[in-house]
């Protein structure tokens, strides 16, 4: 689960890191009040209007702007807030800005980098530090991937001092700024792993003139399996910022994830799933989705399952692919038939079925009168699904 950057940075106050004040925004006038109450409290007009969507790139993407007085900041405001903002990670149609913060402005002596992430092949959370962080962190990975440092973390351990002390040390932290910085680490894993994240980001982490160590920026997402240990986080899920077959398919407990292509598939087993998606690839064609039904679905599950599938516009034929073992083929084919009787049938559908109770499936899709394609294995059901969906795509 994403979260945005204000929610974020709530989170790592808490467990004592170093923030500029900001206060969050909805509209105008809200950001108006904002930049006057931060005015008040800082004592300079310099404030940061910062559009909050689940995507980095914001400041080069005209989301992030530095001005002068509650004015300035409400007419900023006006230009940002229900505006697409289109950056490098949100694609050509970007995503509306529906929420803003409003940040003090900080003076600012360096701007570096930290991320925490999990290296599923050392299988450890792994410590990234650059002392050239900012906007350009992905152009600095392949220019200068030696400017970046790691630390993989011994989970039974943590983040070691002599770990945290190298990272500042790699990060040109001085003096009071080395000490802050060392702290700033040890907490920054605490807070990754006492919340169950697959990623906490601070770019820019900056040095003040003063020394101090401040998270500027702060990404962070969150194990959608963890949730139920934090229910005072889950309720800071963005449904806005996220595709709505996805929410829709939260509901039914359906692993489910939209892609770029025009063949819909179901199935059931994530390893099934992949193999599908491969072998339609290795077709010519495009998968339009990830679904995996899971292997005990009920009829209600199935159908809700078709219904998402042919929700896309995009998809042209559909592909649903079925080993039946605890998930019997007859459930399968039941769902199929309900939810075509109730939804249509506009596009092509091909269905193969193998496994437990794999001749009443079949009979039950035969007997049903629906216009099925079926197959005799996967080859066959993914060379069908691609002929259908008009071919195999360049």
């Amino acid at each position: 689960m994403k979260i945005h950057e204000y929610q974020a940075k709530q989170l790592i106050v808490q467990r004592g890191l170093d923030v500029p004040r900001g206060i969050p925004a909805f509209s105008v006038d809200e950001a108006e009040r904002a930049a006057t109450e931060l005015i008040g409290l800082t004592g300079s007009e310099t404030v940061v209007v910062k559009a909050q969507i689940h995507a980095g790139g914001r400041g080069k993407g005209g989301g992030v702007r530095v001005v002068q007085g509650a004015a300035a900041a409400r007419d900023a405001a006006g230009r940002i807030l229900g505006v697409p903002l289109v950056t490098h990670q949100t694609g050509p149609c970007g995503q509306v800005v529906r929420r803003l913060l409003i940040e003090q402005g900080m003076d600012i002596a360096r701007e570096l980098y930290v991320g925490l992430l999990l290296d599923r092949a050392a299988r450890r959370v792994v410590v990234l530090a650059s002392p050239e962080g900012g906007m350009d962190i992905e152009e600095l990975a392949v220019r200068a991937p030696d400017r970046i440092f790691k630390e993989h973390v011994d989970p039974a351990l943590g983040l070691a001092s002599f770990q945290a002390r190298k990272l500042a040390f790699a990060l040109d932290l001085q003096a009071d700024s080395m000490r802050h910085g060392v702290t700033f680490l040890q907490k920054l894993y605490q807070v990754f792993t006492e919340l169950d994240a697959s990623l906490v980001e601070i770019n820019p982490l900056v040095v003040t003139r003063e020394g101090r160590v401040v998270a500027l920026d702060c990404k962070m997402v969150l194990d959608d399996n963890a949730l139920f240990r934090h229910k005072d986080i889950e309720p800071m899920r963005d449904l806005d910022e996220e595709d709505a077959t996805e929410i829709e398919a939260k509901k039914y407990d359906l692993s489910f994830i939209k892609l770029e292509g025009n063949i819909g598939c179901m199935v059931n087993g994530a390893g099934l799933a992949m193999a599908t998606m491969d072998i339609i690839k290795h077709f010519g064609g495009q998968p339009a989705n990830f679904l995996d039904v899971g292997g005990s679905a009920s009829l209600e599950k199935v159908t809700a399952a078709f219904k998402i599938i042919t929700s896309d516009p995009a998809v042209q034929s559909i592909f649903i692919n079925i080993f039946g073992g605890i998930m019997k083929c007859d459930v399968i084919a039941s769902g199929v038939v309900a939810a075509v009787r109730e939804t249509g049938l506009r596009v092509p559908l091909v269905v193969r079925l193998e496994g437990t109770n794999v001749e009443i499936g079949a009979r039950i899709i035969a007997e049903s009168g629906l216009p099925v394609t079926t197959a005799s294995d996967m080859a066959d059901g993914a060379q069908k699904a691609v002929a259908l969906a008009g071919g195999a795509r360049s």
